[in-house]
């Protein structure tokens, strides 16, 4: 990631235990360390919203071309990709009718 070396580390310690004096620079350590894992974990949020984007978008180009076939003869990439779409589909109405069975029940039963 960076290129530094162990003289450049010594270095930035020196001056960083100059600076700061041995009461505050364990603080600042804790502080810059909560940074970088603070970057680090909006980094990999990042490249997973961007991955989940890139997905999508390929299975809803599948999707178009599945269309356009009439939903016959497809490879089996298409054919996944429309399988995927229908789980995610049942999925997010399942909540949806779980709340609608439970509510007809309630006035079934008051």
């Amino acid at each position: 990631m960076f290129d530094i070396g162990f003289w450049e580390l010594t270095v930035i310690a020196v001056m960083g235990l100059v600076i700061l004096g041995p009461d505050r620079l364990p603080t600042a350590i804790r502080t810059v360390r909560n940074w970088v894992r603070n970057v680090q974990r909006f980094s990999q949020n990042v490249q997973t919203e961007i991955k989940e984007e890139l997905r999508i978008h390929e299975l809803h180009n599948n999707l178009k071309e599945a269309e356009k076939q009439g939903f016959e003869n497809l490879t089996t990439d298409v054919k996944d990709s429309v399988e995927s779409l229908k789980k995610a589909a049942e999925e997010a109405t399942r909540p949806y009718e779980d709340t609608i069975k439970d509510e007809s029940k309630k006035n079934n039963d008051g």
